[in-house]
């Protein structure tokens, strides 16, 4: 058996309470929200059918919840690639990820994320990124909160 890998991984880890303010809006539409509910096996007909989702009081079809991930991903990268973050994403294992919803996303919200470094840690050769996309409306109303938690290895492992 081999020894474990104790060397530290490249993340910075002074880089807690770190923002990353938005950069893009991303434009829901309609055919993203079927794309993403077909992927999901997500069948409900408010995911397809404006009809159906009038229906229900939403104003066009609705996403399923994770949907938000869309957003916080994108949102994510600036964080990511920041050459400051040391974070190799060929390294990097998608540990956890967690949704509030504030108000349901529907076609067509143009929506922004802000990307908050909540924490991070590093034991034995691996790092732990954990990192919260508060995600808002035009008029930067809350519409959803992303916790996520990046598994970043060290080199070797």
């Amino acid at each position: 058996m081999n020894a474990p890998d104790n060397r530290p991984t490249s993340v910075d880890l002074t880089l807690v309470g770190r923002s990353y303010a938005p950069r893009e809006t991303y434009e829901v539409t309609a055919v993203k929200i079927a794309e993403m509910a077909q992927a999901l096996g997500a069948t409900h007909p408010a995911h397809t059918d404006p009809a159906a989702a009038r229906a229900l009081g939403y104003d066009d079809v609705v996403a399923p919840p994770t949907f938000a991930v869309v957003i916080a991903q994108r949102a994510e990268q600036a964080y990511v690639a920041d050459p400051a973050s040391g974070i190799d994403f060929t390294r990097v294992v998608h540990a956890e990820e967690r949704f509030t919803h504030h108000r349901p996303i529907v076609a067509g919200m143009r929506l922004r994320g802000e990307v908050h470094v909540d924490s991070l840690t590093e034991r034995a050769g691996l790092a732990m990124v954990s990192t919260r996309t508060e995600i808002v409306d035009d008029d930067g109303a809350p519409v959803a909160t992303v916790r996520s938690t990046l598994a970043v290895r060290g080199e070797g492992r």
